[in-house]
């Protein structure tokens, strides 16, 4: 191989990589500044994406969620609440039904909690959730999560044919720099995973 030959190909590998970085990074920085929007838009429910539990309590990032959609109901933005998550580890409820007692516990009304209790993954969340609307004149959503996580979320929910919106929730448990920096490499992985393969 020439000289010349040898670098035009080492030419082609720099701008490919340097626009594979540039893409990662303006990934990035759009998944940062849309969970960082204020949105005031009402719906029919709020759908809260699962979460690990302790025990028979939901973790600190579960119940952030949890205190987030029960704020959104008392404040008349939704008019239910839809609590997805199964089970993470042998011999622990699943975690729509912690979330569900969680809710209950704070005058949450009963005919106003809807949950799924099978999926593991975000992308099954909001599948089984848009499964058990079915039966429901449930048509406007808001999507609650940690707000790095809702680019992804909504991006799939609306793929599924839900009106959906973003609803972050305003405290979070990833505050630290180093946190937010894990979590942010975490989902912007995800979501080129998810524009690739749809899962």
């Amino acid at each position: 191989m020439t000289k010349s030959k040898k670098r035009w190909l080492m030419l082609i590998l720099l701008a490919f990589i340097s626009a594979l970085l540039l893409a990662i990074a303006s990934t990035a920085i759009s998944i940062y500044l849309y969970g960082n929007k204020v949105d005031t838009t009402k719906a029919d429910a709020a759908i809260v994406l699962g979460a690990a539990v302790w025990g028979d309590e939901p973790s600190p990032v579960f119940r952030e969620r949890i205190n987030h959609a029960i704020n959104l109901y008392k404040n008349q933005h939704v008019n239910q609440i839809i609590f997805t998550g199964g089970v993470g580890e042998p011999n622990e409820a699943a975690e729509a039904i912690i979330g569900k007692n969680y809710a209950l516990a704070r005058q949450v009304k009963l005919n106003d909690i809807l949950t799924e209790t099978e999926s593991r993954t975000t992308y099954q969340n909001l599948k089984n959730a848009r499964a058990v609307v079915a039966t429901y004149k449930l048509n406007k959503f808001l999507i609650v999560s940690d707000p790095l996580h809702l680019k992804r979320a909504v991006l799939m929910a609306r793929n599924l044919g839900m009106d959906a919106y973003p609803s972050p929730t305003p405290t979070t448990r990833y505050s630290s720099f180093r946190s937010q920096m894990d979590f942010l490499i975490r989902e912007t992985f995800f979501y080129f995973v998810y524009l690739v393969f749809k899962i």
